[in-house]
């Protein structure tokens, strides 16, 4: 793996070793919203760490590619078609799941999607409604929809994905950012009420991380200026946000539940 240019003369590059938990090997993770970018390149690291990965996405062909790069590299993988803004698709995920692995060790969801900056006056009802959905509804759906085989187990980690938007204000979608910040409390009230049952809930709220959209859309000058705003003078790689989900989803995080890692650079320290 080689990890993306960085502004010249820093010293912080992301790092490009893989973290390795002996713990996860042989464990089923499934990881929502991994298609491609940061929920593919998660779904990578788990292989490599010998999980059993359930990738999961709207693409079909998307979903191959993943799959078939972590079959490449001796890992096993399935990708699954699904919705996570719709339980029955959500619930059918589940049930090829079971039928498959027996249940799920990991859940991972990072399922969603941003929109453009609106101001209040200009944004629509169904534009809010749409973003709460795609982000924190599917959130909610999908644990709902796995916890029940994760309790008979007795055991699990869950991973959701917020955003550095979610934790302070920004130039971010109204509706986008309000949805983060109920993820933040999602995954807290979900740590209250499953800890006796031996689950842990945490998420992760990633600043500015280097993607397929950021590449189109923003010229090398603009990601400069980006990375130079940040206290660790980088644009964030996706294996930034690989390795921290690798962390809470191992025993070495096993006392760690219902916290928010801001993976911001420092930009973001609440």
């Amino acid at each position: 793996m080689v990890a993306g240019s960085i502004v010249a003369g820093s010293k912080f590059a992301a790092s490009t070793t893989v973290p390795i938990f002996p713990d996860l090997a042989g464990k089923v993770a499934v990881v929502t919203g991994s298609s491609r970018g940061i929920g593919a390149e998660t779904a990578r690291y788990l292989a490599l760490n010998k999980v059993k990965v359930v990738v999961n996405g709207r693409d079909q062909h998307a979903l191959d590619q993943v799959v078939s790069k972590i079959q490449s590299l001796g890992g096993e993988a399935i990708g699954v078609t699904a919705d996570c803004t719709k339980h029955d698709q959500i619930d059918g995920m589940r049930q090829r799941v079971e039928e498959q692995y027996g249940g799920t060790d990991l859940l991972i969801a990072f399922a969603g999607g941003g929109g453009p900056l609106e101001p209040i006056e200009e944004l629509s009802e169904e534009r809010w409604d749409s973003l709460l959905r795609e982000n924190l509804t599917s959130k909610f759906l999908t644990v709902k929809c796995f916890l029940p085989g994760m309790k008979r187990k007795e055991a699990g980690s869950i991973v959701l994905m917020s955003s550095s938007a979610g934790r302070a204000a920004s130039r971010a979608s109204l509706a986008y950012s309000s949805a983060q910040a109920g993820v933040v409390m999602l995954a807290r009230n979900l740590a209250q009420q499953l800890g006796k049952d031996h689950i842990r809930v945490n998420a992760i709220a990633p600043s500015a991380i280097r993607n397929e959209r950021m590449e189109r859309f923003m010229s090398k000058e603009q990601q400069e200026d980006v990375a130079r705003s940040h206290p660790i003078p980088r644009l964030g790689e996706p294996q930034d946000v690989a390795a921290a989900t690798l962390f809470l989803c191992s025993d070495s995080s096993s006392w760690i539940t219902g916290v928010t890692i801001d993976l911001a650079g420092g930009k973001v320290m609440v």
